[in-house]
């Protein structure tokens, strides 16, 4: 029996039990609703999402063909439209996530208004807008399968059989758009407690995957900018240690943590762990400190203080503010440990926030990681802060150089210029970035490749032709040619903007409650029919 008609048969079955009292109850109107809303709490999904998280990880792990990839939504309307996109496009949304960023939140979802990426806005948001997206994609559900149910019902009125089985069958493999959301926690919001509780709203709300990053939580700066401060290793692990336990008292026990480092570009640290024995974790951090020799007391001035390091008193550099400095050129290396003891502690996939697109370098680190922690994997941030033209242009014109080939057309500093736009380089450069996430998930152990705030970009770009041309010499033409027209062509299930917004549905549960009584919104007036 097809789950359709069993569930159909059990809330018949139900209403027997009533001796009559629920007899306007049409059990496969019960039916339908409750197979269009398949999850009933977010704790439903981020149990159903991290399982697919974690098949996809063994799937990469066997083949790195097989990585993941996501896009950055500020709002639930876009996340949902995204994966309508996405299953209209390709048929399914296997190996598609969707990702939060804290810094769209903190830009776009913030009572203050627009905010840079310093962690002020309100903690609550984030899960708000977990709970958002997982809404607009149960809509999806709703309604796509609302669209089926009314194909199902129109067969069976024209007595086709076969037609009516072949949509059943489309009914009972139905794949739901929800899929697993990567949430962005930044640096926990305060101390180990403050994460575990932020923690726990997140995975109630939906979250099966959180991403934590070792940054000084009241000093977080986006990965993109300067005046990162991060922290000793066993303040991040506490954190590990908050958002793990967050999932296991929450019955997910395949809750998934992206550990990020920002230590490529972090040349602070807030304060000196204390070290117990030698080699320890402590000890390791604080062998990357920018110190100098003491060799009397005239190398120190007042309220300075000294470590012992390798056997000797040195003086760790401060800052006026405080903080103290770390060696240069010692990034990488901090990184590699970084990796390292997050992988055996307790997290499941890093984030190295680096400050260019450049599969070499990343694989360099990786390859390091991956001597002491085989499995090693990333999740990397495809990020609108690198200037992508530019970094893969100048890419190609290091290795032609590298090559010995003749590059004297081209100046390196300007490659940016579209005068560069048609060259065989530019061509080149191009087919580079189109690979490179198929390049570092093979080379450079990317399991996820996302892009933190292209729907940020992309509403900018899209409102800003709009407005060009409404507001301009084209008027309303701007908006029929540029939109509708485009929406009409391409299929863009949007350009029902009623049905998009749960007209139809509304209809459907008019229907089912009052019978030949209701009032609905879809009849012949109706200028949706003009898109019929």
């Amino acid at each position: 029996m097809s789950a359709y008609r069993e569930t159909v048969n059990n809330f018949a079955q139900l209403r027997e039990k009533h001796a009559g009292k629920w007899d306007t109850i049409n059990p496969e109107h019960a039916a339908r609703m409750t197979l269009q809303n398949r999850f009933r709490t977010g704790l439903d999904i981020a149990r159903y999402t991290a399982g697919i998280m974690r098949r996809d990880m063994a799937a990469y792990d066997e083949d790195p063909s097989c990585y993941t990839q996501s896009l950055g939504c500020w709002h639930g309307f876009i996340g949902q439209q995204k994966m309508i996109s996405i299953k209209k496009h390709f048929g399914t949304t296997k190996g598609r996530y969707l990702y939060l960023s804290g810094w769209m939140v903190a830009a776009m979802r913030s009572e203050f208004g627009p905010l840079p990426d310093q962690s002020m806005h309100e903690k609550t948001s984030v899960p708000a807008l977990i709970e958002e997206l997982y809404t607009f994609l149960r809509q999806a559900d709703a309604r796509e399968l609302g669209h089926m149910f009314r194909e199902l019902d129109a067969a069976r009125a024209k007595g086709d059989e076969i037609a009516a089985r072949a949509v059943q069958e489309r009914i009972d493999h139905y794949e739901t758009h929800i899929v697993p959301i990567i949430a962005d926690i930044d640096a926990g919001f305060g101390n180990e407690e403050a994460t575990y509780l932020l923690a726990k709203r997140m995975i109630e709300a939906g979250a099966c995957c959180i991403q934590l990053e070792n940054q000084v939580s009241d000093a977080k700066q986006c990965g993109h900018q300067d005046g990162k401060v991060t922290v000793p290793h066993e303040d991040f692990l506490a954190k590990i240690n908050a958002v793990r336990y967050a999932f296991l008292e929450l019955g997910v026990e395949d809750g998934v943590i992206v550990a990020r480092t920002d230590s490529l570009g972090a040349g602070l640290t807030q304060k000196i762990p204390v070290s117990t024995e030698p080699g320890d974790l402590a000890a390791q951090y604080n062998s990357f400190l920018h110190t100098t020799p003491i060799c009397n007391d005239d190398d120190l001035a007042d309220g300075e203080m000294i470590i012992k390091l390798d056997g000797q008193l040195k003086k760790p550099l401060r800052m006026p503010n405080g903080l103290y400095l770390f060696r240069p050129g010692t990034g990488e290396d901090r990184v590699v440990l970084d990796c390292i003891t997050a992988l055996q502690n307790g997290a499941d996939l890093l984030w190295i926030e680096t400050e260019k697109p450049h599969v070499g370098q990343i694989a360099s680190m990786v390859n390091r990681i991956r001597e002491v922690v085989p499995d090693a994997k990333l999740v990397y941030n495809n990020s609108p802060s690198f200037n992508w033209t530019l970094n893969f242009r100048q890419q190609v014109y290091d290795a032609w150089e590298q090559e010995g080939k003749d590059v004297s057309a081209y100046d390196r500093t300007r490659l940016m210029s579209a005068e560069y736009d048609e060259t065989e380089l530019a061509a080149v450069a191009d087919e580079w970035t189109r690979n490179f996430q198929r390049d570092a998930a093979r080379d450079a152990g990317i399991f996820h490749h996302l892009i933190t705030l292209p729907t940020y970009h992309t509403a900018a770009l899209s409102t800003d032709n709009l407005a060009k041309g409404y507001f301009g010499d084209e008027g309303m033409l701007a908006y029929v040619r540029n939109v509708q027209r485009q929406e009409i062509r391409q299929g863009l299930a949007c350009v029902k903007h009623q049905d998009m917004a749960g007209s139809n549905l509304g209809d459907d549960h008019k229907e089912y409650f009052s019978s030949e009584r209701a009032l609905k919104a879809g009849g012949k007036d109706n200028t949706m029919n003009q898109f019929a």
